[in-house]
């Protein structure tokens, strides 16, 4: 058991206040957070440093190369290439600030194994939640890792052998994707009443459900069958033209508790440069929703082309300007937000003591500029170190 650490003369966030805490230290022994402004014999001091509790990704792909942007040579790495490089994304991402990731797909269940690697404390990284392969209709988005679904029983026959391979939640494609021919995003890959079925077979299992979600008949008919959280949320025609938005469609997501990860990255910044009509339609959608109380939770989709894993730091000045969000919002969907959507609450996303000591200490003020999280002096995880 290793003795406790007290970090003293530092400015805390704690992940939900609107403000610093009045406490000036954070005390850690083994893994946990067991005090709040305590003094102790083995105090570093930290002055000048801001706390934060440890970076939430919620859309990501361990499994994929974003420095490959072709689809077929993706596709042609072999298990063991791809094993070789997940480690140096997951020591990246943790460098970052990232401490936690939800993994959205790949097709055979290597990122599960990173997963348990980390757990096991064999390499440094981000605690994995993993959802194994996709559910998609036939010839549908990401087909290619395995997921292809021609009816309901095949799809409960996928979500049972994701179940035997460990995973901790159910991913399903609602709509088509940008990456795979023949699929289209603004068009539905399942009926209402079919992804009804599926979600509740997934439910019975106590597995929450992601939907990937471009287009707005996908997302109308994830919703209201019930999913857990809908990933992109674009609001596409069934031309994939942006702006097909639905506002009751929206009121139900809010009843419903139903979180969004809009998968902002940091690329997004060119739009902002050259495509003023995205960013203005982008932005009314967004506020809109918050208006109507939906939660957001931040998320990169990490692995796709040139959006390296490490980029939600970056990604997070972006995703404030798209979504017109002050900062310290921003910061929550990145923390105490995501938490609750991924039921973590109870483990991380917030500074508290019994909660894991997952922290990122930075210089400057985070709640009022969201770029000084680029630069983390520290990051501890899991209550272990890992100077940046």
């Amino acid at each position: 058991m290793k003795s406790a650490v007290t970090y003293k003369n530092v400015r805390i966030w704690d992940g939900q206040g609107d403000t610093y805490r009045p406490e000036a230290s954070v005390t850690v022994e083994d893994s946990r957070i067991v005090g709040l402004g305590l003094e102790s014999s083995q105090a570093k001091d930290c002055a000048g440093l801001t706390i934060v509790p440890g970076l939430i990704d919620s859309h990501v792909h361990m499994v994929l190369d974003p420095s490959i942007l072709d689809v077929g040579k993706q596709l042609a790495q072999s298990d063991d290439d791809i094993r070789k490089k997940m480690p140096g994304r997951a020591e990246n991402m943790l460098k970052a600030g990232i401490t936690c990731a939800r993994d959205l797909g790949g097709g055979n269940w290597l990122e599960l194994e990173l997963r348990d690697q980390i757990a096991r404390g064999e390499i440094p990284g981000p605690r994995l939640i993993c959802a194994g392969r996709p559910i998609t209709s036939v010839e549908g988005h990401c087909h290619f890792w395995g997921g292809e679904v021609h009816d309901v029983c095949e799809a409960r026959r996928l979500v049972d052998q994701n179940d035997k391979h460990g995973v901790d939640l159910i991913k399903i494609m609602a709509t088509g994707g940008m990456f795979t021919a023949k699929s289209h995003p603004g068009r539905a890959q399942f009926t209402q009443d079919e992804l009804s079925e599926i979600i509740a077979y997934a439910h019975d299992r106590d597995f929450a459900v992601a939907a990937h979600c471009h287009g707005t008949e996908g997302i109308a008919n994830a919703v209201y069958a019930g999913v857990d959280t809908v990933e992109h949320c674009s609001w596409m025609d069934r031309d994939g033209k942006r702006g097909d938005y639905l506002h009751d469609v929206v009121i139900e997501m809010a009843s419903r508790n139903t979180s969004v990860s809009p998968t902002v990255n940091g690329n997004w910044s060119r739009f902002m440069q050259f495509n003023k009509a995205h960013l203005g339609v982008v932005r009314q959608q967004f506020r809109e929703m918050r208006a109507a109380g939906v939660r957001f939770i931040a998320s990169t989709d990490a692995g796709i082309p040139n959006v390296t894993h490490h980029d939600l730091p970056r990604a997070l000045p972006v995703f404030a300007q798209y979504a017109d969000m002050r900062p310290i919002d921003v910061l929550r969907s990145a923390t105490s937000e995501a938490a609750c959507a991924l039921n973590i609450h109870h483990e991380t996303g917030t500074v508290k003591v019994g909660n894991m000591a997952d922290l990122v200490f930075v210089e400057g003020d985070p709640l009022t500029d969201l770029s000084v999280l680029q630069h983390p002096t520290c990051v501890i995880a899991r209550g272990i170190e890992y100077p940046s």
